[in-house]
């Protein structure tokens, strides 16, 4: 079982007959979301079962050999996280070892060829560290890059501020993907920063509350006002479930049939994926200036915007109307 058997079935792709990309995680974040259960060292990353109190080892070599037997096309270095308010020697620490630990990763990768490595930038909150590591990882000249170590708790004003100092830096010739970031005013204001790619759990977690994403912001389908609202969860929306089902019967189910779940996290994808479009055509036409004031006040029409979002957008030229 395990990355053995995704090695026989000769890879991921062809063990799920799945034609398009697939992006793997080194198991980094799994620093932070498992910290209590886990032990760093220089050699890697040591995890103990919360069931029987096994061990096993991570170093970035077991992660990079796991990553080409599953062989996505993108797959990610094994770097050292911490949360993103931690502060101090820590910090130092974390990134300095994941640019040493990237040096590992791409001595054992086997398959360069067919498999793209993506470095990540690190370094908390301080943006002497996060500007640092991202010029040695750039000396790498890897296919793209990765910022991480974000969105996980700091404060908005300190989020955008290092997405923008990690996007001045790296190459705008190769994709720079922004690792954990979902929310759609994040995708939007993120994107006129300079990054290109996003990873999140947020449309399907937030499905499971029986929560939708639409243009004009979340609605919260549990809630007793839609109990005998017959339209479409998004009447702009053409998934499967907005042309199926009326939000009165997603109500109806919301948080206590699984299907709930899995109708929501349909929908939330194909937003998803509406916005990326309509970001990537703006871009492509020359209006992406106009389409974030578009949607910015689709999503805020009293023109409340959040203080963030004015600065970080201000600071690449784009002001709100």
């Amino acid at each position: 079982m395990g990355p053995g058997l995704l090695e026989e079935a000769r890879g991921l792709h062809n063990f799920m007959n799945w034609k398009r990309n697939i992006l793997t995680d080194s198991g980094g974040f799994q620093m932070v979301s498992l910290l209590n259960l886990a032990e760093i060292t220089e050699e890697g990353v040591k995890f103990k079962s919360p069931y029987d109190g096994s061990e096993c080892m991570l170093t970035p070599e077991e992660s990079i050999h796991i990553q080409n037997k599953i062989g996505a096309d993108i797959i990610m270095q094994l770097d050292d996280v911490v949360s993103s308010t931690t502060t101090g020697d820590r910090v130092v620490e974390a990134m300095e070892r994941t640019i040493r630990w990237l040096d590992r990763c791409i001595a054992a990768h086997k398959h360069p060829e067919r498999q793209s490595l993506f470095p990540i930038v690190q370094g908390g909150l301080n943006a002497e560290l996060r500007q640092r590591c991202a010029e040695e990882l750039i000396k790498r000249n890897t296919p793209g890059f990765a910022i991480g170590g974000l969105s996980g708790g700091e404060a908005k004003e300190d989020f955008w501020k290092m997405v923008s100092i990690s996007t001045e830096i790296l190459p705008k010739g190769k994709p720079r993907y922004l690792m954990g970031v979902g929310f759609s005013e994040d995708l939007v204001v993120c994107s006129a920063l300079g990054c290109d790619m996003y990873d999140c759990v947020f449309p399907t977690r937030t499905a499971r509350f029986g929560t939708a994403l639409l243009f004009t912001g979340q609605i919260t389908l549990k809630h007793k006002k839609f109990a005998q609202d017959y339209s479409p969860v998004d009447e702009t929306c053409h998934c499967s479930t907005c042309t199926t089902y009326s939000r009165a019967y997603i109500h109806s189910i919301a948080t206590q049939e699984t299907v709930a779940c899995h109708l929501l996290s349909i929908h939330n994808i194909a937003f998803q994926m509406r916005l990326m479009a309509k970001i990537r055509d703006s871009i492509k036409n020359g209006i992406f200036p106009e389409f974030v004031q578009e949607f910015m006040l689709g999503m805020y029409p009293t023109k409340n915007y959040p203080q963030w979002s004015l600065n970080a957008l201000s600071s690449v030229g784009i002001q709100l109307i």
